[in-house]
């Protein structure tokens, strides 16, 4: 599940690509922990787990990333090696998710104030699917 990530003017943007929109969604959240911190120490945090629901994939992508910032925010956490499902159910949007909370004071990580909607592309491709995310540093 590879990401890149992107300049965007003043912000960072982070791209995806996976087979599943799970993938996508583990993908840009990977991707989100690695433009706030260059080394992610393999054997701190705890586990937790999240439920996010929307009315659309778009908002829920933007909702789940926009819960990440807030988990390190009240937790003090950076929210790593992250794991999502996603699925559609009564005209709804889930993501069942959980990460790995490394403690912000074990760590050098820069902060990402918000995920912006400006240029948010969540799409199928031949290959499977492609997330594009704006954030605001």
């Amino acid at each position: 599940m590879p990401y890149w990530l992107r300049e965007h003017t003043a912000d960072v943007a982070v791209e995806a690509e996976a087979e599943t929109l799970d993938g996508a969604f583990t993908a840009i959240a990977d991707g989100l922990a690695a433009t706030m911190c260059d080394s992610i120490p393999e054997d701190r945090g705890v586990r937790f787990d999240l439920e996010i629901d929307a009315e659309n994939r778009e908002a829920l992508l933007f909702d789940y990333l926009d819960e990440l910032i807030y988990e390190r925010d009240v937790r003090s956490v950076l929210p790593v090696d992250n794991d999502a499902a996603v699925r559609e159910e009564d005209d709804r949007w889930i993501v069942e998710a959980s990460a790995r909370g490394v403690p912000l004071d074990e760590i050098d990580a820069r902060e990402i104030k918000a995920v912006t909607y400006s240029d948010l592309e969540l799409e199928t491709t031949d290959d499977g699917w492609r997330a594009y995310v704006v954030f605001d540093v």
